[in-house]
């Protein structure tokens, strides 16, 4: 099936004019050096997807205690953002725009991969039963430390001062990660935040550290140059969300007023999806559901639900040309999966494409 034109009309984020409403969605790669540093492969790998309306490059730590495993990016060295200022270049020049994520592992972090005397944080003392990867292999999360007030308070300046340096090293913009099982997503969750103080208890409190993170990062490096990702009862990481239906319309609530460049949302399938549209006042990305549906189909779907915007996963990792095979109808690579810890996908770089501007190959790792 070919997309829908309308998968292809330009739009408008922030002060940004995009070609297209696909968005490569984040996904962790595990091709940074020890030190957080994005590598050269990682600035090919980039450049090779910029044909994307926009890229959200994958989730990038903010601090040591964040790292989500072996070989992830950092954004919080001098060494960081000279890594990411050339990918940044290298999507430029070949015509694209870039987001990065920042994302937090919380309590998915492991003492495995930290630094040491660093270890894994938390809205509360609440080992997620799960496993973590770590280069020795997968094992299970460790019990994490609470976050004290002033581990919050430096927290969402960690926040602060990624989100500068990654418009410093000429990023586009920063999405803010409270999704997918990570710590904004754990102070969401009423499993994993069993907190009685201002951080926690009820709804007002569990969404507060979401809200003062983005209200930070948006008053200093402008609102047009941040995103929010949600995922509404996603139990990756061993979460458990008691009331999706309160926690949601109430944290957008509080979030529309900033009039950030977007919200993207993880699909629920339910009613939740089309009341959160409702309240967004800016460009809404939607991850659609059902995942394995044909991706033309998917997003004729989600634009005809109201999405402005919508993001491939996987797909785009297989096919560096994806904007281009989906626009005149070409079929997909097949996914290599490689057992890789940030979601089981091929991330090699040497799929064929139809793309004469951003080929492959250009190496694996």
């Amino acid at each position: 099936m070919r997309a829908p034109a309308a998968l292809f009309e330009p739009i408008g984020l922030g002060d940004l004019t995009l070609p297209n409403r696909m968005v490569m969605a984040p996904m962790s790669r595990a091709r940074a050096a020890a030190d957080g540093t994005p590598s050269p492969l990682m600035a090919d790998y980039y450049a090779q997807r910029a044909s994307a309306g926009l890229i959200v490059a994958e989730g990038t730590h903010p601090a040591a205690a964040g790292a989500i495993g072996p070989d992830a990016p950092g954004l919080f060295t001098d060494a960081h953002q000279d890594g990411w200022a050339r990918v940044a270049d290298r999507v430029h020049a070949a015509g694209g725009r870039v987001f990065l994520q920042l994302m937090h592992a919380g309590r998915l972090a492991h003492s495995g991969f930290l630094p040491a005397g660093v270890r894994p944080v938390a809205p509360s003392a609440v080992a997620a039963d799960t496993l973590v990867h770590t280069p020795g292999g997968r094992v299970p999360a460790v019990t994490p430390d609470p976050l004290t007030e002033d581990g919050i308070r430096r927290l969402i300046d960690d926040f602060v001062h990624a989100a500068c340096r990654a418009t410093a090293a000429g990023l586009d913009g920063v999405e803010i990660h409270a999704a997918n099982g990570y710590l904004l997503h754990q102070f969401l969750a009423e499993n994993a935040n069993l907190r009685t103080d201002r951080w926690g208890g009820d709804t007002e409190g569990r969404i507060r550290l979401t809200v003062a993170i983005t209200r930070a990062v948006a008053a200093t490096v402008g609102p047009h140059r941040v995103g929010v990702r949600i995922s509404p009862s996603n139990p990756f990481g061993d979460l458990t969300e008691n009331d999706p239906y309160g926690t949601y319309p109430a944290l957008v609530r509080a979030l529309a007023p900033l009039r950030l460049a977007y919200l993207h949302h993880g699909e629920t399938g339910t009613e939740l999806d089309a009341a959160l549209r409702e309240l967004w006042p800016t460009a809404l990305m939607v991850t659609p559901l059902p995942a394995d549906q044909d991706k033309p189909e998917a997003a004729a779907d989600a634009l005809a639900r109201g999405a402005d915007l919508v993001s491939f996963g996987r797909d785009f990792l297989a096919n560096p040309d994806l904007v281009t095979r989906c626009r005149i109808g070409a079929g997909l690579n097949e996914i290599r999966p490689n057992g890789f810890y940030g979601g089981g996908a091929a991330g090699y770089t040497d799929y064929p494409s139809l793309d004469p501007v951003h080929p492959g190959p250009v190496g694996r790792r």
